[in-house]
C-alpha cells in the first residue's frame, strides 16, 4: 500500500527566506494562507514602534531621575557643609529637607527618635552644671547714679531640695555705667529629670537696649539694616546675644522690621516688640501690644505661654495644634523662652530636657508675666555673652560665654556672615559710659556740666 499523499499547501523558498517572517502557525479551515501571512506582517510592522516608544519613556524617567539624584546629591552636600544649617550632620540634614519641602517627614522621624530615645529620669547633675553664686560686687561710685532695678529676687527650683547655688542670681558679663545688666542662673527643670540644667538670663531694661537682627533665611527677603555678623560699632556695647523664634512658616506670626512688615503680622499672636528707646517687651498682639510710630521691629512665635503671670489656661504639652508643630511638642527637646517682668526686666530661659509645660512653669519662675516659646531643638537654642577684659572694649568670639556650656554652637555664630537666622542682641544703653557731672564755681556763678567717664569721650552741656 502506498503512503497517503499530503495534500497540504506547500511554502514557497521566498516565505522561508523572508528574514521579517513570523510564522502565523497552521491555517485554520477556511482561511487563507495568504490573508494570514498578510495580517503577521502588519503586526510585526506595528512592533517596532511600540517598542521604541517604550524605549524613548524609559530613557526619559532615567534621564529625569539622574538630574534628580544629582541635584539631591549636591544640594544636600553643600547643606550639610553649611554651618548656618545646624552644629551636626543630622540637624543640618533634617534643615535641608524641611527647606525643600520635608518638614512633614522630618518631624515623624524626629518624634519617633525622640519618643524612643526620652530624657533620663532621676539622676544627679554632673560636676560644676551648678554653678555657686558669684559675689557681688560694689559697683564703683560714679557722679551721676543711672536708673536700674534692683536685683531679682532668687529663683524656687522646681526640684526640691534646692542643690547649692540653684536658682541663685550672679551678676554676669560686662557691667554697663558701673552697675549689672544681665544676671544668671541654672536650676534642674523639673522634679523628675534632675540630672539635666537648664539656664536662665535676667536682663535690665534702664541699662540695655535691644536690637533684632534679621537672616536671609529667617525671615529672608532683605536685606536689613541689622544682619549678621555683628559689626564693630555694635560689639562696642554688646553685653548679650540670643535665638529668635521659629522659621516663618511654621511660627504662625508674623515680622516686622525696618519700617516694613516683611512677614503680615497675626492678630493674637505672641510677640517680641522692640520700642524705638530700645525697650524689649513681650505680649499679645492686638491686646498688649500694637503697631504705633514707636514700634521698631516685632517678632511673632506661636502664642503666648505665660500670661497674667501663669501659665495660660489649657497648656497642654501633647497638644501641637497650638503650639506648634516642629517637633511635636509632646517630647522633652531643647528650647528656649522670652518673658517680661511686671517691672519690665526681661527673661530668657532655655535648655534641654524640657517641654513645652515646663518651660512655661520655669519662665514663671523667672518672674514672667508674660512669655513667648522662641527656638527650639539643639542645633537653635544659644544664649552668649560677652565680657571683654574692659568694660568699653568691644564684644568678640573670644570674650563670649554661654549660658550654657553644652549649648551648641558658639558666640561666634553671631559675628559670621554666613549666620542666617535672626536673633536678638541686648547693648549697654550708655554707649559713651556713664555720666559724671563736675561742678565749678566762682564768686559770680556757679557751672555744671553732665560728660561721660569713658576716655576719650566728648563732654556735653547739661541741660
Amino acid at each position: 500500500m502506498s503512503p497517503p499523499t499530503d495534500t497540504r499547501p506547500t511554502e514557497d523558498a521566498d516565505d522561508l527566506s523572508d528574514p521579517g517572517r513570523v510564522d502565523a502557525g497552521p491555517a485554520t479551515v477556511g482561511t487563507p494562507r495568504t490573508a494570514v501571512r498578510a495580517g503577521s506582517r502588519r503586526v510585526a510592522d506595528r512592533r517596532p514602534h511600540a517598542v521604541y516608544r517604550r524605549r524613548r519613556v524609559l530613557a526619559t524617567l532615567a534621564v529625569l531621575v539622574a538630574v534628580f539624584v544629582l541635584w539631591v546629591v549636591i544640594s544636600l552636600g553643600m547643606a550639610v557643609s553649611n554651618p548656618s544649617y545646624g552644629t551636626s550632620i543630622a540637624g543640618r540634614a533634617a534643615e535641608w529637607a524641611r527647606r525643600n519641602g520635608g518638614a512633614t517627614l522630618v518631624v515623624k522621624v524626629e518624634n519617633f527618635w525622640y519618643s524612643h530615645h526620652a530624657p533620663k529620669v532621676g539622676g544627679t547633675v554632673p560636676k560644676g552644671a551648678i554653678k555657686s553664686p558669684t559675689a557681688t560686687t560694689t559697683p564703683a561710685p560714679v557722679a551721676v547714679a543711672v536708673p536700674h532695678l534692683p536685683a531679682p529676687a532668687n529663683v524656687v527650683p522646681p526640684a526640691s531640695p534646692a542643690l547649692p547655688g540653684e536658682g541663685v542670681w550672679s551678676p554676669t558679663a560686662r557691667s554697663v555705667a558701673g552697675q549689672p545688666a544681665l544676671y544668671t542662673t541654672r536650676v534642674r527643670p523639673d522634679a523628675v529629670h534632675t540630672s539635666y540644667v537648664v539656664g536662665m538670663a535676667w536682663m535690665d531694661p534702664n541699662l540695655l537696649h535691644a536690637t533684632l537682627y534679621s537672616g536671609s533665611q529667617i525671615p529672608g527677603g532683605g536685606p536689613f539694616v541689622h544682619s549678621a555678623p555683628i559689626p564693630p560699632t555694635a560689639a562696642d556695647t554688646l553685653v548679650a546675644a540670643f535665638n529668635a523664634g521659629f522659621l516663618m512658616d511654621a511660627a504662625q506670626g508674623g515680622y516686622f522690621t525696618d519700617g516694613r512688615t516683611v512677614v503680615p503680622l497675626r492678630t493674637g499672636a505672641a510677640s517680641a516688640v522692640i520700642l524705638t528707646d530700645g525697650t524689649l517687651t513681650v505680649g499679645q498682639w492686638g491686646r498688649d501690644v500694637s503697631m504705633s510710630p514707636a514700634v521698631v521691629s516685632v517678632r511673632q512665635n506661636l502664642d503666648l505661654i505665660v500670661d497674667g503671670g501663669q501659665p495660660v489656661p489649657g497648656l497642654n504639652a501633647a497638644d501641637t495644634t497650638r503650639w506648634g508643630f516642629t517637633l511635636g511638642n509632646k517630647v522633652y527637646v531643647y528650647r528656649s523662652g522670652l518673658g517680661v517682668t511686671a517691672d519690665g526686666a526681661v527673661v530668657y530661659v532655655g535648655g534641654p530636657g524640657l517641654n513645652i509645660t515646663d518651660l512655661a512653669d520655669l519662665l514663671v519662675r523667672a518672674g514672667a508675666v508674660r512669655a513667648m516659646e522662641l527656638d527650639i531643638n539643639t542645633d537653635w537654642v544659644n544664649f552668649a555673652y560677652f565680657t571683654p577684659s574692659n568694660p568699653y572694649e568691644p564684644a568678640s568670639a573670644a570674650s563670649g560665654s554661654l549660658l550654657l556650656p553644652a549649648m551648641s554652637g558658639g558666640p561666634d555664630r553671631y559675628f559670621s556672615s554666613y549666620w542666617s537666622r535672626d536673633f536678638f542682641t541686648m547693648s549697654s544703653a550708655y554707649p559713651d559710659g556713664p555720666p559724671t557731672t563736675t561742678t565749678t564755681s566762682s564768686s559770680s556763678s556757679t557751672t555744671s556740666s553732665t560728660s561721660s567717664s569713658k576716655p576719650g569721650a566728648r563732654s556735653t552741656p547739661a541741660p
